[in-house]
């Protein structure tokens, strides 16, 4: 059984990055400070890894995507609430974040996103409740 998500992202300036997710909420897990590193824990089950370009490519052979001509993830998290999506959002754009869209209400989820300042896409979803039968 898997136990926990923890995804790595590289980013150009750690402590920007840092501060961008803490100001959303979330909060920095110091047991994996380290050069060129920092984790953001979004719940007890999601940790994000914000790594400098450099720590990354410690991981892959690859190069590092470069977000303002490609996009390398698109990540989506389930909100508890309509309120916490637009928050979050909200939260993201006074810290720097972007948006290219709006909130989109289908009835039976509602959505919005924000880039963040590294040029990851990050989705929020609500999803209603089913009606009872």
């Amino acid at each position: 059984m898997i136990q926990q998500l923890f995804f790595n992202l590289p980013v150009t300036d750690l402590p920007r990055s840092m501060a961008f997710f803490t100001a959303l909420g979330f909060s920095a897990d110091p047991r994996f400070a380290a050069e060129g590193g920092g984790c953001i824990v979004v719940n007890d089950t999601i940790r994000v890894m914000l790594l400098s370009h450099a720590r990354f490519r410690d991981f892959t052979p690859k190069e590092v995507c470069d977000t303002s001509k490609a996009v390398e993830v698109l990540i989506s998290l389930a909100c508890d609430t309509r309120e916490r999506v637009d928050d979050l959002v909200a939260r993201a754009l006074a810290a720097g974040g972007t948006t290219y869209d709006e909130p989109e209400d289908l009835g039976f989820m509602y959505s919005h996103s924000f880039v963040d300042p590294d040029g990851h896409g990050w989705g929020l979803l609500h999803m209603a409740a089913p009606a009872s039968a």
